[in-house]
């Protein structure tokens, strides 16, 4: 896993605490990334703060944060930007150690503030997340956006392979079903969630071998979402960093019970395999098509921009300086691909084989379950093993009319 995994995983638990169980999604990454950048203001009792919520120190945070957008990964599009009311001269140093790509202006207008976020998305948002107030001295700002086709295409199953236990298999008249290739499943034991079905989909890689895979998790009904997207936050670190070996945690399907669960169906039947013990593990999966869309405050103590604002306040000679601090996050999983954007804003103001056989087990995602998109980089960049967005769902969507041929 990446150096910035740990810290990332304790933002996003933090961001998705107080997103609760409801049908959501969000970038703990694009909230981490602005509230960094402002960590070489800091001083004393601020910097402790800053430090506190980015669980690294400011300095190597700025530095990473300066790393990632120095060399963007290609299926992440990212911006930053700075606008002030006037280039306050007590800034300036600060002003001056903000990554190149930087945007740097005059603070624009509410349309125009609008306009950054649809363009930077691709227009996925169509609205800044905070608003420019006469009273606004000035606004930092991030953005993130995906659009990733998958290397193998879902196929379409009923919605009843949610299983009879599931309220969604009712509900929903198609869902996806994993392609014969391509896609990985397994059953992992983990330290918060128990037992859980994973899933993960692969992302058409570039030619530079860029990639990014979407990885979901679930776990019994009764395991809080918390609990749930924390576990998913490290098999999908997990799973970008043994691409092809066995993930940690991962159970053998001769360890489970035959039978039906909430998460899958285990069964036997007779096959050919080379394997040596005559044993052979197979397993599919079935998950719905969802979107989601979200805004976040983010002025929540834990979230750290309380912390930014006294930074950059003190830096102003401002006392405890109101501030505005939010994200709009949107996403959308679907048969031929994913798509997520996130704009962030702090304002202040693959002969016949012997027999043997086959355990195979067909997952299902039909209940509430925790998805994770992590970016994958065959050159080992700054954004490999980097989780980038992450949703708990629970609003799932029937297949599009024109995905269901």
């Amino acid at each position: 896993m990446t150096p910035l995994h740990a810290p990332l995983a304790q933002y996003a638990e933090r961001l998705h605490r107080a997103a609760g169980d409801t049908h959501h999604v969000a970038s703990p990454l694009g909230a981490w990334l602005l509230l960094a950048l402002t960590g070489p203001a800091a001083t004393g009792q601020a910097r402790s703060a800053l430090a506190e919520a980015l669980g690294v120190d400011p300095d190597d945070a700025a530095a990473a944060a300066r790393a990632l957008l120095a060399a963007p990964h290609p299926m992440v599009a990212a911006a930053t930007a700075l606008w002030e009311r006037t280039p306050f001269e007590e800034l300036a140093e600060w002003r001056a150690a903000l990554p190149a790509y930087t945007e740097r202006g005059p603070l624009p207008d509410q349309a125009a503030l609008d306009a950054w976020a649809r363009e930077r998305t691709g227009g996925l948002i169509e609205r800044f997340p905070v608003d420019a107030a006469p009273e606004t001295l000035l606004v930092l700002a991030s953005a993130l956006a995906t659009r990733v086709s998958w290397a193998d295409p879902f196929e379409v199953a009923p919605g009843t392979e949610l299983g009879a236990g599931s309220v969604w298999a009712g509900r929903l008249r198609q869902v996806l079903r994993t392609p014969p290739v391509g896609h990985r499943c397994w059953v992992s034991v983990t330290d918060r969630a128990g037992d859980v079905a994973v899933h993960v989909a692969p992302a058409r890689v570039d030619d530079d071998g860029a990639g990014m895979l979407v990885v979901s998790v679930a776990a019994a009904p009764d395991v809080p979402a918390g609990a749930v997207l924390a576990a998913a936050w490290n098999l999908a670190g997990a799973a970008a960093t043994v691409p092809d070996g066995p993930v940690p945690g991962r159970r053998s399907l001769f360890e489970l019970p035959l039978g039906e669960s909430p998460l899958w169906t285990v069964r036997e039947e007779p096959t050919r395999t080379f394997a040596r013990d005559g044993r052979e593990e197979r397993a599919t999966a079935v998950l719905p098509c969802w979107a989601a869309r979200s805004r976040h405050d983010l002025t929540a103590p834990g979230f750290g921009f309380d912390a930014a604002a006294g930074a950059l306040g003190e830096l102003l000679g401002l006392v405890e300086p109101p501030f505005a601090a939010a994200q709009s996050t949107v996403a959308r999983f679907g048969r031929y691909g994913f798509e997520a954007a996130a704009v962030t804003a702090f304002g202040m103001v693959a002969g016949l084989p012997p027999e043997g056989v086959a355990r195979i087990a067909d997952l299902r995602f039909g209940h509430p379950y925790a998805v994770v998109a992590v970016a994958t980089d065959a050159a080992g960049g700054p954004w490999h093993g980097l989780p980038v967005y992450s949703a708990w769902v629970a609003d799932p969507e029937d297949v599009p009319a024109d995905e269901a041929g």
